[in-house]
Parts: C-alpha cells; sequence; structure tokens
C-alpha cells in the first residue's frame, strides 16, 4: 500500500475515533445527551465503512446512507452483510436531521444504548477488517 492511500485510510479512522470517544464519553455521563449519542455513533460507523473503501480504493457517493455503504463493502467482502444482523443501517436515521432543532421524534437514552451497542459492534468488525487489509490500527 502506498504512503498517500495509507494516510487517507489512517484519516478516516482518526476521525471515526473522534466521533466514537466524543459519543462513547458522553454515554458514560449521569446525564447523557442522546441525539449527539445517536449521530456520533452513526458518523463513528459511517467513518469506518469508509475507511474500508478507501482501503480498497472503492469510490463512494457522499452520503450518510450506511446502508449503501455496507453494499459498496460487501463488492470487496461479502462478510460486510453480516452487518445487517446487527441493524447498523438503522443508524442512518441518524445522519443529518437530528443535528438540526425540531427534529422529531427526539431520541431516548434507550435509544442511545441501542446505538452505541450497534456502533461497538460494527467499529470492532471495521477494525479487525482494517487489520486484515494491512493496516495497524
Amino acid at each position: 500500500m502506498n504512503d498517500a492511500l495509507h494516510n487517507l485510510v489512517r484519516e478516516w479512522i482518526e476521525k471515526a475515533e473522534s466521533d466514537w470517544k466524543i459519543a462513547w464519553h458522553d454515554i458514560q455521563t449521569d446525564d447523557p445527551t442522546p441525539d449527539m449519542v445517536c449521530f456520533h455513533m452513526q458518523q463513528c460507523v459511517e467513518k469506518y465503512l469508509k475507511a474500508f473503501l478507501v482501503l480498497h480504493q472503492l469510490s463512494f457517493r457522499r452520503t450518510h446512507d450506511i446502508a449503501e455503504l455496507i453494499e459498496g463493502c460487501a463488492e470487496v467482502d461479502p462478510e460486510f452483510n453480516t452487518l445487517y444482523q446487527v441493524e447498523a443501517d438503522s443508524l442512518s436515521f441518524y445522519g443529518v436531521e437530528i443535528r438540526y432543532p425540531s427534529f422529531i421524534p427526539k431520541p431516548s437514552l434507550a435509544d442511545a444504548q441501542r446505538c452505541n451497542q450497534i456502533a461497538q459492534a460494527v467499529r470492532a468488525f471495521g477494525i479487525e477488517k482494517l487489520r486484515q487489509g494491512g493496516m495497524q490500527i
């Protein structure tokens, strides 16, 4: 893998980890913000999927649609289809509109905990797949 590709994948991973850390720390507090936990967990998942696509030099359109990204990844590695079993695609709901006022329904703590569980599973899966592709994480 050339240095430029390696560095770009690394940047996607770092961004994914930043989203993960923000959401993970917030959900551990006594007064978490469920909407932001859901948003940042969605972003973490999205960015891990995009890191995999970049690693395999596959283009993707500008999207927050997790299912679309899973489909792209599955073209390289069909095991990505298992992410539907953990309902990773359900996180797309939290990708955009949730950041703005008047978003209905507002996510609950239970929603944030569910997003956390999904993101944990996808993050672990993504890290393993990126390692198999030669990335050191």
